[in-house]
């Protein structure tokens, strides 16, 4: 019964135009316990990589061709998964995936050899990356353009925060086993299929029309198949086949995903190595590298989400593009401190460093997600951030393998680590050239709402 789903409830008296939270913040919550257990789970490959490979034999190329080989999956069902999001129950979608997750991570844990190891991280990541878009459409719909940095702040973070699933797989490998972390994580990810099976579907697109000065009566999708179909503007109803053509064709959206691709590709690569940079390079224990890699890439996320939600706030609507220039400016810096960081001799400094560029980075989170809510109408948001899903996840594909490659020429994991540098200093001033179209593009969105 629809009665018995709890979270995200509108209240009885309707929805406040006004309210930053007008269904509450347990939606957030879910969302973000959702974003952690996916990327804990997709992140315990770093933590235990050194063990799994001890026991199986595998070259740092085939190493790093898991994420590549898991990313190309995922980019394959990403479009689909934007129409689907767009079409289909979200808070369902997000239910069935998550306990897709833990059934793929079971059999991670469970694998009798490296084909079928290599089978289920493949499977984890192509069914992790079906969930964005119902999730990112789900956001915007639970909170206004008011609260968003704030919303997609604490969502995505847990990007980030995955490192928590590099510092429980490395110190649980080193203690119990590498194939403990995986069981160990399938009761998060049951509890989280749980908790999305209780959230209560919003009407698309009503937050916007509020914002817009349209209807103001409280709806659900299902209940409210008016609104959510009002939220579609009319010249598109009859032509869904060429949604995907008109969200490509939104400047912000096609330069803020280009950039976050370049990003992704250098994250993906040198924080998949970091722990083993490490125990290579300074001779520490693979529970020490995972902690150390893992707490960083907690805090630095939690201190550069928090710093950028504040500059996301005071600077949306006062500076021209201000959560471009917040996000870009510090993916840019970041990128630079991360090259200083893999320059340095002692694991103290390199973590320092690491940590600094970390923060600075993450000031993106929040405001680039926003910015991207901001400028796609409700009838598409499930497709547009399934497109930013297909190309940061095609853009994290290689960057694994990359490393691994040039490591395996080279014998060095760190000139193989600064190979990718450059391009993530292309996607901070990337993500800057697009604040000359955000104010246009976030306006037509509310001017489409109106009607």
């Amino acid at each position: 019964m629809v009665a018995t789903r709890l979270f995200g409830s509108p209240p009885p008296a309707g929805i406040d135009a006004a309210s930053r939270a007008p269904y509450g913040w347990a939606p957030l919550i879910v969302l973000f316990v959702v974003g952690l257990v996916d990327r804990v789970e997709h992140n315990l490959l770093s933590g235990v990589l050194p063990h799994v490979q001890a026991e199986w034999g595998f070259s740092d190329t085939a190493a790093g061709s898991i994420p590549t080989a898991s990313a190309l999956a995922a980019a394959l069902v990403a479009i689909p998964a934007g129409y689907l999001a767009d079409r289909v129950n979200r808070t369902r979608i997000l239910a069935v995936v998550v306990l897709l997750w833990a059934v793929a991570t079971l059999g991670s844990g469970l694998a009798a050899g490296f084909a079928m190891f290599y089978a289920m991280r493949v499977f984890l990541a192509a069914a992790e990356c079906i969930d964005n878009p119902a999730s990112g459409s789900l956001t915007a719909d639970y909170y206004p353009p008011v609260s968003r940095a704030k919303a997609y702040g604490l969502t995505r973070v847990t990007t980030y925060l995955g490192g928590i699933g590099t510092l429980i797989g490395g110190v649980l490998a080193q203690a119990y086993g590498w194939r403990t972390a995986f069981l160990v994580m399938v009761v998060p990810g049951l509890i989280a299929a749980w908790l999305c099976w209780r959230l209560r579907e919003p009407a698309r697109g009503h937050l916007d029309s509020l914002v817009a000065g349209g209807s103001t009566q409280p709806g659900e999708q299902g209940e409210s198949a008016g609104v959510a179909e009002a939220a579609v503007p009319a010249g598109l109803r009859d032509r869904r086949a060429g949604r995907f053509l008109e969200v490509l064709r939104i400047p912000t959206l096609a330069i803020v995903c280009a950039g976050l691709a370049l990003l992704t590709l250098g994250l993906a690569g040198i924080f998949y190595w970091m722990p083993s940079l490490m125990v290579r390079t300074f001779g520490v224990g693979t529970g020490a590298a995972g902690s150390v890699s893992g707490l960083i890439t907690i805090a630095g996320p939690v201190l550069g989400t928090l710093i950028g939600s504040r500059l996301g706030s005071k600077w949306h609507g006062t500076v021209r593009g201000g959560r471009l220039l917040a996000g870009g400016g510090g993916i840019t810096a970041g990128s630079a401190v991360l090259a200083g960081a893999l320059a340095m001799d002692s694991m103290l400094w390199l973590s320092v460093l690491t940590l600094v560029a970390s923060t600075l980075m993450s000031i993106a989170i929040p405001n680039m997600t926003a910015c991207l809510a901001d400028v796609v109408g409700a009838h598409a948001r499930g497709l547009g951030f399934a497109v930013l899903q297909l190309l940061t996840t095609f853009g994290g594909a290689f960057g694994s393998l990359v490393v691994g490659r040039i490591s395996d020429t080279s014998g060095s994991l760190t000139t193989g680590m600064y190979a990718l540098i450059p391009f993530m200093v292309v996607g901070g001033v990337i993500t800057l050239l697009a604040r000359g179209f955000y104010e246009r593009d976030a306006a037509r969105v509310l001017e489409q709402a109106r009607r």
